[in-house]
């Protein structure tokens, strides 16, 4: 790496030695408070010793994120370039470089890029930024994406909540056209933009093949997005198909869809609440049962409610299939790990009198590195369970 002209501003580490994390709490850091949100940093101990390197955000609740620990490397468009190369090389290995539709190419911390994802549709390279310091080097993130795909369009953007947590203005950038990638044989219309993720999830790319597998009978879809799973049910030879979301446009991708494949699927707009609890007054009974809400909870002091719906929302799912059936249950709220998630699935199950018989749990893909000292990383987990 090429090396730094001028030192890099210091940030003393109060704790007693390096959390492992790379990512620091403010209160375990001192700083100058003119250090502006974003800056590159160097980590030191009291005793002036260099730590690691990394973005500061004193107006952030994660004041450090660490970038590297080696003081040889320089923050800059060289080391951004490296770190792309090296993500798109692990994509090759894995032998995901030339998948025919969807991709994710950056995985935060999960690739040594921490506040960057990316993910690839055909043509079209999505970019998220959840740093301060990552959107100050936009211009050789997006040089360096360009390298690896030069005929790639490119769309940026950042989550409203997160551009007031980092205290960056990421201007927004006009919507790119719908794409249209391939999966498992099946066709999807992709449309960043429009508040889900990058504009489809990516991560669910195995779980769809297995619940296309799987899936018998009657299927219901809940918190369908734009219709991955039930697709896959219908295309499987499901009787009925019913996805159920209460955001109508992403429905509007759903019916999009299934017209595209030639698919029979219903698509209602509706509360999932509501909705199965009319179902089960109506004495309707399902066969397969998917329940992939959005994410519930950024907040650790909010975790004990996020847990609690998840038990409620899993326990009305159980009521609504018939004995025997499958339920698939995911959640993305990357606080909950498998064994809490697995603990909300047994309180469901004790709660409505039904017994799990667990076939399968599994995660995002392997183009969804995690590191082991991060594993927050390791946001989704997919239950696939037997529901006596």
């Amino acid at each position: 790496m090429s090396a730094s002209p001028n030192p890099y501003p210091q940030v003393r580490l109060l704790a007693p030695r390096l959390p492992q994390h790379p990512a620091i709490f403010r209160r375990a850091l001192q700083a100058d408070a003119r250090l502006a949100p974003g800056s590159v940093v160097d980590l030191v101990d009291d005793g002036g010793r260099f730590l690691a390197r990394g973005f500061w955000n004193g107006h952030a609740r994660i004041g450090l994120r660490v970038l590297t620990r080696d003081a040889h490397e320089s923050i800059d468009s060289v080391w951004i370039g490296a770190r792309v190369k090296a993500a798109m090389a692990l994509r090759a290995w894995l032998g995901l470089d030339e998948a025919a539709g969807a991709l994710r190419l950056i995985h935060a911390e999960g690739d040594g890029l921490p506040g960057l994802v990316v993910d690839r549709y055909a043509d079209l390279l999505v970019i998220e930024y959840f740093a301060a310091g990552m959107w100050k080097l936009r211009g050789a993130i997006e040089a360096a994406l360009l390298a690896q795909y030069p005929a790639a369009t490119l769309y940026h953007f950042a989550e409203t909540h997160v551009q007031k947590q980092e205290s960056f203005d990421c201007r927004p950038a006009p919507i790119p056209a719908p794409r249209w990638i391939r999966e498992h044989d099946l066709e999807f219309q992709v449309q960043p933009g429009i508040r889900h993720k990058t504009g489809f999830f990516v991560d669910q790319r195995e779980h769809r093949a297995r619940l296309g597998a799987w899936a018998t009978g009657r299927m219901l879809d809940l918190c369908c997005n734009s219709g991955g799973f039930a697709l896959n049910a219908a295309r499987a030879g499901c009787t009925q198909v019913i996805g159920v979301d209460l955001d109508a446009e992403v429905l509007q991708l759903a019916r999009s869809n299934a017209e595209r494949n030639a698919l029979q699927a219903e698509f209602v707009a509706a509360d999932v609440f509501a909705y199965l609890e009319q179902a089960l007054a109506a004495g309707q009974r399902w066969d397969t049962v998917v329940l992939d809400p959005a994410k519930l909870t950024r907040d650790a002091a909010r975790l004990p409610q996020a847990l609690r719906t998840y038990v409620a929302m899993n326990a009305l799912a159980m009521r609504a299939l018939a004995p025997g059936g499958l339920l698939l249950s995911c959640s993305c709220t990357g606080l909950v790990d498998e064994a809490a998630f697995l603990e909300a699935l047994r309180r469901a199950a004790a709660l409505v009198g039904r017994d799990l018989q667990i076939l399968h749990v599994g995660g995002a893909g392997a183009d969804h590195p995690w590191r082991v000292a991060a594993p927050e990383g390791r946001y989704l987990k997919t239950v696939f369970a037997r529901v006596g």
